[in-house]
């Protein structure tokens, strides 16, 4: 799907019947998939998994794959609340990141899409016991869009467990987009974005990341293997 494309859906899926996951799927949750049987199923059973990261959209044009482009949770987040505040009947709840970002993120909304339905907002530090609790609470905000961003796997996992507590249409794993709309973290310039290199802008602004960033070769070498046998089967 394109951006556009995912958001209607989305906008369908939040006031539909019952609540439904959407996977924002980057490559090093496209490599935990294939260690970790509840994950893999997870992501299979996401009403949306969307392409979240480069890797993903070059891998499926190797491939001779149906993306088309990018759809990442910072981009539809915005994208959500406009329509919002046009009137689609969406309420949002943002959950994740350190105290205060998720309000201040919900704040700039507020501030980009006067209208907006903000349902309420709260950081993602909390013991595990508190899940039941928490999910109550957004249930009694009236949300029907849940965006959660906890760090993969932890907010699919969250969202696995307690969406149907929350009420909410739909659940979306956002990872640090929260970190991006408050103003924590710069976003890589478009250029850098245009260029497929957003992940080395932020691994050059966080290199804490570094760790993670070694699924990309892991990644690379697993999707050719996998291009190269797909070519190597096709009747000639």
């Amino acid at each position: 799907m394109t951006r556009t494309e995912a958001v209607d859906r989305i906008v369908e899926l939040a006031t539909g019947p019952a609540p439904t996951q959407v996977v924002t799927l980057g490559v090093e949750m496209a490599m935990y998939a294939q260690r970790d049987a509840r994950f893999r199923s997870l992501v299979a059973r996401a009403a949306l998994s969307l392409c979240d990261t480069v890797g993903i959209l070059l891998a499926s044009r190797v491939r001779g794959g149906p993306l088309r482009e990018r759809v990442t949770g910072v981009d539809i987040i915005p994208q959500l609340a406009e329509r919002s505040a046009q009137g689609a009947g969406l309420r949002l709840y943002l959950f994740g990141g350190a105290p205060g970002v998720a309000e201040r993120a919900a704040s700039e909304l507020q501030r980009r899409y006067p209208g907006v339905a903000i349902a309420g907002a709260r950081d993602g530090f909390f013991a595990p016991p508190q899940g039941a609790t928490i999910a109550a609470s957004i249930a009694s905000s009236g949300a029907n869009v849940l965006l959660v961003g906890l760090g993969s796997p932890k907010q699919e996992y969250w969202l696995d467990d307690f969406l149907t507590t929350t009420r909410c249409g739909v659940g979306i794993g956002v990872g640090g987009s929260f970190d991006v709309l408050a103003g924590v973290v710069p976003r890589a310039p478009r250029v850098w974005q245009q260029a497929g290199l957003e992940w080395l802008y932020r691994l050059i602004k966080e290199p804490s990341r570094w760790r993670r960033q070694l699924a990309l070769p892991r990644f690379a070498f697993a999707a050719t293997r996998e291009a190269m046998a797909l070519r190597g089967n096709r009747p000639r």
